[in-house]
């Protein structure tokens, strides 16, 4: 593989070396609006696409600096959220939070259930609010001498 010489790259090609240097450099943080782009299947597939270009076309260290580049794009993309403050992202798709926000509209608010108090107040023992007392019986438990069994 011949590489190429600082007087074949073209000065577009420095200067998009230039520029991707300093975006993997400083931790700048993917703009609001390019965020519900980035994070759409569409805007992935222009990344993969434009990605692929820049390898298949370009010098190598471009190529190779390009991917590197749109992998930290989509993960800066990732780390924003978008959600509204009471429903929490659970996965990074831009539907995500506005599907959130219809189910929590739809369920309404919690109530407890009669089992559900029963079961805070009597099980597990100790955790409710009625303390347990214990009675002491003359029963005691009998184990039989186990014999051909082995240790496990």
């Amino acid at each position: 593989m011949k590489f190429p010489t600082l007087n074949s790259i073209s000065p577009l090609e420095i200067i998009l070396l230039v520029l991707f240097i300093v975006y993997l450099i400083y931790p700048v943080s993917t703009p609001d609006f390019l965020v519900s782009y980035v994070n759409s299947n569409f805007g992935m597939a222009l990344i993969i696409i434009f990605t692929l270009y820049m390898v298949l076309y370009l010098t190598p260290i471009l190529g190779v600096l390009t991917i590197v580049v749109a992998y930290e794009l989509l993960r800066r993309s990732a780390n924003v959220t978008q959600a509204t403050p009471k429903v929490p992202l659970l996965r990074h798709t831009p539907s995500q939070p506005k599907k959130d926000k219809v189910m929590a509209d739809l369920n309404g608010p919690k109530e407890v259930s009669l089992e559900e108090e029963i079961i805070r107040e009597k099980a597990p023992v100790g955790k409710g609010t009625i303390v347990e007392t214990y009675t002491d019986t003359s029963f005691k438990p009998v184990q039989e001498k186990i014999e051909g069994a082995s240790m496990v």
